[in-house]
């Protein structure tokens, strides 16, 4: 038997903690390693595979796709791009133009760039808790600082202000703010969704004072938290929503979607070799496709507040709190999550931690109403005393 995690701890950049697990196959909602063990995805690739794992309509996509033609650059039109664009802009008012690129953390760039190009000034206003991605455009954006402090110094003109809080977002946004970036629930922080009417203040407030709102859906975005975009859950439009994860039903895609409050964009100014590749517009397409049949989003709700109603009736003195929106739900313990994530990938549950102690879970929207049981009689079990670790 190949031993892959020597293999990829001895020949790997060193950049990832890595498991004792190799996933050699998925469905679904399910995993399977090397051994052939199943093992339930709460977890879906960061987020990635919000309609499972090999998916057949998205499989077939790309097989034709890929037999047809797989890179043709944004300079020549194509017709797979062309519909894309089309069914894209057409599901938010007023977001009318899209940007093509391959992750979110490039999606966030291009907005921040879009948003200086259209202003004419160069204040970004983010968020503590916030995470945006690891280019320095983006980790400028990224509150934590573990990820930014060996990279000091980052790009200037940024502040972080706390989240939900509408006071202290009046107070930094001015006339030389571009932008305000706002996740609508803060994955990475620790799963905290906005509270009622603070995305419309910043939506206010951008307009007042200049500056334009991007919201972050690389991780909400594509139905998860219940609707396809997580900002509709309240009465905001935002000037440039930035997408990626689950877009093209696992293959890497990110795009920026773009709406009339932002100008300035001309030819040459930004670009991506591999942006809005054929292959990735194919995949998206089913992708969307499949949402709208199986009417996605509403699934991700209904699943979601069953989620949620079974780890709220867990009897366990370690939860501190579980929040959430949808099928994006954060368990917050009183102590470090680390050895409840391995006790968990002991019981054939994969999950991700949302900071140092919330266990966060994302698991395909396609996920089973048993598979949600056990996924919550696991965590029953593992939350129902303290681990060392």
């Amino acid at each position: 038997m190949i031993d892959y995690f020597a293999i990829e701890s001895e020949h790997g950049s060193g950049l990832y903690a890595k498991q004792p697990v190799a996933f050699v196959r998925g469905r679904g909602a399910q995993l399977w390693d090397e051994h052939g063990e199943a093992y339930l995805d709460c977890m879906a690739g960061h987020g990635v595979a919000n309609l499972g794992h090999a998916h057949p309509q998205v499989a077939a996509a790309i097989s034709e796709q890929a037999a047809a033609l797989i890179t043709c650059p944004e300079t020549y039109c194509n017709d797979r791009r062309s519909e894309l664009l089309a069914q894209l802009c057409g599901l938010v008012p007023d977001l009318e133009r899209a940007f093509f690129c391959n992750s979110g953390t490039e999606a966030v760039e291009a907005a921040l760039k879009f948003a200086r190009l259209s202003t004419g000034r160069t204040g970004i206003v983010a968020t503590m808790r916030g995470f945006h991605g690891r280019t320095f455009g983006a980790l400028s954006a990224t509150w934590n600082r573990q990820y930014r402090a060996p990279f000091e110094p980052l790009v200037p003109g940024f502040r972080h202000v706390p989240y939900n809080n509408v006071a202290a977002l009046a107070e930094a946004v001015d006339d030389e703010t571009a932008a305000v970036i706002l996740e609508g629930v803060q994955g990475e922080g620790g799963v905290h969704p906005a509270e009622p009417g603070y995305l419309e203040a910043a939506q206010q407030l951008c307009r007042q004072r200049g500056a334009l709102l991007i919201l972050d859906e690389v991780q909400t975005g594509y139905g998860r938290t219940g609707k396809m975009f997580a900002f509709q859950h309240w009465d905001v439009q935002p000037d440039l929503v930035c997408l990626a994860k689950s877009i093209a039903g696992g293959l890497p895609m990110g795009a920026v979607l773009i709406g009339s409050r932002v100008a300035n964009l001309s030819p040459g100014l930004h670009g991506s070799t591999f942006g809005g590749s054929p292959l990735a517009c194919a995949a998206a397409l089913a992708t969307l496709q499949v949402m709208r049949a199986e009417d996605i989003p509403a699934q991700a709700a209904e699943k979601g507040a069953a989620l949620l109603a079974g780890l709220r009736a867990i009897d366990s003195p370690l939860i501190r709190e579980v929040r959430g929106l949808g099928l994006m739900v954060g368990i917050e313990i009183k102590q470090k999550v680390a050895p409840y994530m391995q006790a968990l990938l002991e019981r054939r549950v994969v999950a991700l931690p949302a900071g140092l102690t919330v266990i966060r879970l994302l698991p395909p929207l396609v996920i089973a109403r048993e598979q949600i049981d056990r996924a919550v009689g696991a965590l029953a079990e593992v939350l129902a005393g303290p681990l060392e670790g």
